[in-house]
């Protein structure tokens, strides 16, 4: 980063602040950062070693219960017929369907075997004889599925939906744990709650792998719920709050990336590992190393300074510093030690919590939480549902799986160079509508057009998973500052309560394949057309206020939706130069910059930069809030 005394040319013509008053200034990180290195040798090897290992996890762990629930295929079980072949057992008890090209699933005939084997008249199959359920149990085709819990539980027939209870729990479990393990976070620290994060994944993948009882296995898949995907946000959250504005977006893109990586590289676990049990704990017990992190996962050092614990703070600062090849300065070691011992003196002062009626008081900010809130709930669910979905497409299900993983890296990095260039509101909808054409045009090919299905299935996965990864940063912008933390808090919780709805969309698929692939469609079209009516943020300023947020994007017209990109922004008044004036706090904005007009409070000393706005999610204290994000 620049040296701050060229920075002084620039404001030559205006009275400079004193130390005095830039002293008397809460401590930032962010100012800190970059004197001891925004991304040095620390933050690297603690992202590439310790936060992105850490989406694993919360992939594998989320997604292999896919693998569990296979359900093969299968038929009634004759108990008298066993020392027949089996397809003759086929024949002989099991009646055809209308068409008479496949066996019925879930009758048999209803006849007295035993006194047909005595008398020889056992020949040939009748297709007047009575029908019956299956009383005995089913036998299954092992050939490609050799173990599930659809087999060891006859989860089929009156039972088949069972396995989609199952995925409902887990569901279910999600933004519970997230609550719990985000109060957690705040209270104990980043660093214990990862562990008891990971403690309860622990548990509840070896509940799963020994479950003898059905029952018992929704409840372990409720366990493990509870930690995705906190278990690798909360490390995620460290990486974030340990990296300089300028480095955030990478870490953000970085870590979308590697889990996708973590998805490819469990379709390759479940195509070894045939049997659920095993699957289980191949995808559980490598991460008991994971407490190794123990040794060199640090706290973070917002949240030491939040609770006052100084010397902690300042040490994890000085070995950052170390590492990376700088110095703390000491005037900030002063200012911690002089901010600290005043909070002993007089106290915090609590500021009242936003409620969530905040977010709705005014009309344009009610309508953009509205519309934010759908865009995130439709993006989630369309997201989350093709990628259940993914196995049940195409003749491989392991390939299928690992083709849906594997189109959404280059959408991560395509969307994150079309954001800062053409902008958040038409990549976001143009992502959706082109995924959920895609989609409900697979109502169009014939039932035997696999191949056609699986491709049209991979475009739209490849769109969705961009509108995946602008969602988040587009709701920080559009959201003030003082409500940013409970505004996407309720965007994303109410998203997450959508997933305990798109497993029994899919359950839709097991007789209309295409049927989950429409409705999935269209909710994704409805929410990316609605996205236009959002105010552009690209090179906007942020509003701070509520008062700013309603008036933010209130003057919105129909000619607004055909805008692409934001505000212009010259070479001088870039948010890169802007980010320098953060180290020296010069005058205000407007006196800096005369030419931009933002809608802004007089007091306000920074703009905040477009590229870090995936930070923004922030406690009044500075410390991250855990959100509800795939």
């Amino acid at each position: 980063m620049p040296d701050n005394l060229n920075h002084s040319k620039s404001y030559s013509k205006q009275e400079k602040p004193s130390v005095k008053d830039t002293n008397d200034d809460a401590i930032d990180l962010d100012d800190v950062l970059p004197k001891i290195g925004e991304f040095g040798i620390y933050q690297k090897f603690l992202l590439w070693f310790v936060c992105l290992p850490a989406c694993l996890p919360c992939g594998f762990c989320a997604f292999n219960q896919l693998f569990m629930t296979d359900t093969p295929d299968h038929w009634c079980k004759v108990p008298e017929l066993q020392n027949v072949t089996e397809m003759n057992r086929k024949i002989l008890s099991i009646p055809r369907k209308a068409d008479n090209s496949t066996f019925e699933k879930c009758l048999r005939y209803s006849v007295n075997w035993t006194d047909l084997l005595q008398n020889g008249k056992l020949f040939e199959a009748n297709e007047s004889w009575p029908v019956e359920p299956c009383l005995d149990g089913y036998e299954y085709d092992k050939n490609e599925v050799k173990s599930s819990i659809v087999i060891d539980f006859d989860l089929v027939c009156e039972y088949d939906v069972y396995p989609t209870l199952g995925l409902v729990a887990l569901n279910v479990g999600g933004p519970i744990g997230v609550y719990s393990f985000g109060l957690l976070n705040d209270r104990i620290g980043r660093k214990k709650s990862f562990f008891a994060c990971l403690s309860t994944l622990l548990l509840g993948s070896m509940m799963t792998a020994y479950a003898h009882e059905y029952w018992f296995w929704v409840l372990a898949r409720v366990i493990v719920g509870l930690t995705i995907p906190a278990v690798y946000q909360i490390p995620f959250i460290i990486s974030l709050e340990l990296a300089g504005p300028n480095y955030r977006s990478f870490v953000t893109v970085m870590t979308c990336i590697f889990y996708t990586l973590g998805l490819i590289l469990l379709s390759g676990v479940t195509y070894v590992l045939r049997d659920w049990r095993s699957l289980a704990l191949a995808t559980s017990v490598p991460f008991f190393f994971y407490y190794l992190y123990w040794f060199i996962l640090p706290e973070s050092p917002r949240w030491l300074l939040m609770r006052e614990r100084l010397e902690e703070a300042n040490n994890i600062l000085k070995t950052i510093a170390r590492i990376n090849g700088k110095e703390l300065p000491e005037e900030y070691t002063t200012k911690l030690q002089k901010q600290v011992l005043e909070q002993k003196e007089h106290g915090i002062k609590e500021k009242k919590s936003a409620s969530v009626f905040a977010l709705c008081r005014t009309p344009n900010m009610r309508l953009k939480t509205i519309l934010i809130t759908l865009n995130w709930c439709a993006s989630e669910m369309v997201y989350v549902g093709l990628s259940y979905y993914g196995p049940a497409i195409g003749g491989n299900q392991y390939m299928s799986f690992f083709l849906s993983s594997a189109v959404e890296i280059p959408s991560y990095v395509v969307c994150w160079f079309l954001m800062d260039r053409v902008g958040r509101r038409w990549p976001l909808c143009l992502s959706m509508v082109i995924s959920g054409i895609f989609c409900i045009v697979t109502v169009l090919l014939p039932e035997d057009a696999e191949t056609e299905t699986l491709i049209l299935f991979l475009i739209s996965k490849c769109f969705i998973s961009a509108s995946f990864l602008i969602i988040y940063p587009y709701a920080g912008e559009l959201y003030p500052t003082e409500l940013r933390g409970i505004g996407i808090g309720t965007s994303a919780y109410i998203g997450g309560l959508g997933l305990i709805i798109i497993p029994f969309i899919n359950y839709l698929g097991t007789s209309n394949l295409v049927l989950p692939l429409v409705l999935m469609g269209a909710v994704s079209v409805v929410g990316g057309i609605t996205a236009l009516r959002l105010p552009e943020t690209l090179h906007c300023p942020l509003p701070q206020t509520a008062e700013e947020g309603e008036e933010f994007g209130k003057d919105w017209t129909y000619r607004d939706c055909l805008a692409c990109g934001g505000q212009s922004v010259s070479e001088s008044d870039s948010y890169e130069n802007l980010d320098q004036l953060e180290l020296t706090q010069a005058p205000s904005v407007e006196d800096i910059l005369p030419d931009l007009q933002p809608v802004r409070r007089n007091s306000m000393k920074k703009l905040v930069r477009q590229a870090s706005t995936v930070e923004t999610q922030r406690d009044k204290d500075g410390t991250l809030k855990m959100a509800y994000w795939f």
